[in-house]
């Protein structure tokens, strides 16, 4: 019923706690979807995981920034939000909770976005098990691989094609 990257996100928000999958998970989908509609559920979902990720590194104004962007998505298109499974109210609830803690400078903790679908959540926490963690067990912030994997992941194949596309640019310019 639900999409695999979507269940995907929702295991790795809740259980590796790793927020910089997470955006990796749905860029992809929202890329397939509706990659012009900079205002769908899948960007704010997206923008949620970025605001998680740099909330627990301390990035407060990043992290701010990011959440609000998110929130005001969500609130759009609040009434969309149960087809993703999520209670509507709770999720506005949840980001204005989130901005409150960024904007007070509290430490990061981990949080679980309401899902409301029983159906769904059965199948995240089953997704956690295939990846060997458990559903809304807190963030491991001794692991500084997970905490900073922006800066440590291979961009070797990024930086290739970004290549490619600057010399094909120039020989089309000749």
């Amino acid at each position: 019923m639900y999409d695999q990257a979507y269940v995907d996100y929702l295991a790795h928000f809740h259980g590796t706690r790793d927020y910089f999958e997470c955006h990796e998970l749905l860029e992809d989908r929202w890329k397939e979807e509706t990659p012009l509609d900079r205002q769908a559920v899948w960007v704010g979902l997206i923008q949620l995981a970025v605001a998680m990720y740099h909330y627990r590194r301390n990035n407060y104004k990043g992290a701010s920034r990011t959440a609000q962007k998110a929130r005001t998505i969500l609130q759009n298109k609040k009434e969309h939000l149960q087809n993703y499974g999520l209670d509507q109210h709770k999720m506005i609830g949840f980001l204005d909770d989130l901005m409150y803690k960024l904007e007070l400078k509290k430490p990061y903790e981990s949080m679980n976005l309401p899902i409301i679908d029983q159906k769904l959540l059965y199948a995240v926490q089953q997704r956690c098990n295939d990846l060997g963690c458990i559903y809304g067990a807190p963030s491991p912030l001794e692991d500084t691989d997970l905490i900073h994997r922006h800066s440590r992941r291979d961009r070797s194949e990024v930086i290739e094609e970004r290549k490619r596309q600057l010399q094909k640019r120039q020989e089309d310019r000749s």
